[in-house]
């Protein structure tokens, strides 16, 4: 007899199975880009119907932007949850485990359940198929896949994070109550094109019709085409301006704090980095927002949600031989944030070193990226990501490019992300006071994660951090490949 973890690994792979089935597109152009994204919508509307439109019946509130949606995400689901609602979250990408992707009051969903709704809709599949329609690719499944669950879990509301972009994401399925746009910088260019102005764009599309709207964003260029949007679509823009709207902004290994310049109120999230302050208060105007949508959040769920907000692989500290810092900065703007936070996150002696484990997918900027870090580490240990469907840096490229920006430190090349955190952990010397940081990519943090947090217990535990099950370096599995970006 089958244990439920096989029974789960068994339906994640009949869902990887539809990666290999999906071809990948030729013509990039925005043209052939919004004529599949049509294409796609549509048929995903019509999948929906025949399931019963699981994507609708509760308040959403739909989070896009190029850095800080995750973190914002969970903040908002933190909050709503500790307000006293059954409380949907969808995130994207998943760093060890899809059942990270679907979560309800802070749990990941029951590995029986997964399974189940995995047969179910993959069974729907199959029917589609049989009454002549296309097949549906990964990330439509896994779009139905989310709204079977919330629909299967009674949420009372549901965040759901944005995959990449907006306008054209499988997420725009939805009408949502609220609106989130968190920031817009340069990242996937090869599908949301190469400027500020392009990237807004297609963040912008998520705006809905009469439907609030909030954002962080203050690049002119960008809020203007953000706010274009909302013009058009006729509803209202809540615009934040972090700068001015926030103060004391303090961070450290226990969390970030701020004060709100207008009321003079003090929060603290338990998130790391000075960007979670811009981001809890991105979560905080949302929550406020969803009032209007019967979904009430009393003041002192602000603060327990906020304190208690978790997520891995951002700015997320292991307490090892010496402390290291996971995070999964995948562009240059979150790596320059990330390097002007690291005094405080991992400080080091005065004679310590902070050692970076570096790797990036090759459509990132990753000449940007490492001019952004190698100012903020004194070792480099270059590797490259394992991830299926996706080409990465290679580690000597990594190197190359970090010599070419001048940095005058050790450099180690180790293309396999066990061993590259092995090396890391072997040079570094408590006595000294050394530090390590592994960044440039979630799918490189999912990886070397594995060393303390196997998959299985957290499937078992529903939660990213298992009690108890902290893997010893020797017990610690090979670095795997990952497919997750795709959904």
């Amino acid at each position: 007899m089958t244990t439920i973890i096989e029974r789960y690994h068994a339906a994640t792979a009949r869902l990887d199975a539809l990666i290999e089935a999906t071809p990948a597109p030729q013509d990039t152009s925005r043209a052939a880009v919004r004529r599949r994204a049509d294409i796609r919508m549509a048929r995903l509307h019509r999948f929906l119907e025949r399931l019963g439109n699981p994507h609708q019946g509760y308040p959403i509130v739909h989070v896009g932007g190029t850095s800080g949606k995750g973190s914002t995400s969970t903040a908002i689901a933190a909050i709503l949850t500790a307000a006293g609602h059954v409380t949907g979250l969808h995130t994207s990408p998943y760093l060890q485990t899809p059942a990270e992707k679907l979560q309800s009051n802070g749990s990941l969903i029951a590995a029986d359940v997964y399974v189940s709704l995995v047969d179910d809709v993959l069974a729907a599949h199959d029917r589609w198929q049989a009454d002549g329609e296309p097949p549906l690719t990964y990330g439509e499944i896994w779009f139905a896949l989310t709204a079977l669950f919330f629909t299967v879990a009674a949420v009372d509301v549901a965040v759901l994070e944005v995959g990449a972009g907006g306008r054209f994401d499988l997420t725009n399925v939805v009408t949502p109550a609220v609106s989130v746009i968190t920031s817009i910088g340069i990242d996937h260019t090869n599908t949301l094109g190469n400027t500020i102005e392009d990237i807004a764009w297609h963040k912008a599309g998520i705006i809905k019709p009469g439907v609030p709207a909030i954002t962080a964003v203050t690049n002119p260029a960008a809020l203007g085409i953000i706010a274009k949007e909302a013009r058009q679509r006729r509803t209202t823009l809540l615009a934040l301006d972090p700068e001015t709207a926030l103060s004391d902004v303090v961070t450290g290994t226990g969390g970030t704090t701020w004060t709100d310049v207008a009321t003079g109120t003090a929060y603290r999230t338990g998130l790391r980095g000075r960007f979670q302050a811009r981001n809890g208060a991105t979560a905080i105007a949302a929550v406020r927002l969803l009032a209007a949508a019967g979904v009430p959040v009393p003041d002192p769920a602000i603060h327990v949600g906020l304190a208690g907000a978790r997520i891995p692989g951002r700015a997320e500290l292991i307490e090892d031989t010496v402390p290291i810092l996971l995070d999964g900065a995948h562009n240059p703007e979150k790596i320059e944030a990330l390097s002007a936070d690291l005094e405080t996150l991992i400080p080091v002696g005065g004679h310590g070193r902070r050692i970076a484990v570096l790797g990036v997918l090759e459509a990132k900027q990753a000449a940007d990226m490492i001019r952004a870090l190698v100012p903020a580490v004194d070792v480099l240990v270059a590797t490259s990501p394992r991830v299926l469907a996706k080409e990465v840096k290679l580690a000597a490229s990594l190197a190359d490019h970090a010599r070419q920006e001048g940095f005058g430190g050790e450099i180690v090349i180790e293309p396999d992300p066990i061993a590259a955190v092995d090396h890391a952990r072997g040079i570094a010397d408590p006595a000294r006071g050394d530090a390590i940081l592994v960044t440039g990519s979630l799918y490189l943090v999912g990886n070397v994660r594995e060393r303390w947090f196997r998959e299985d217990d957290i499937v078992i535990a529903r939660t990213s951090w298992p009690d108890g099950t902290k893997s010893s370096p020797e017990e610690a599995c090979p670095a795997k490949d990952s497919i997750h970006g795709r959904a």
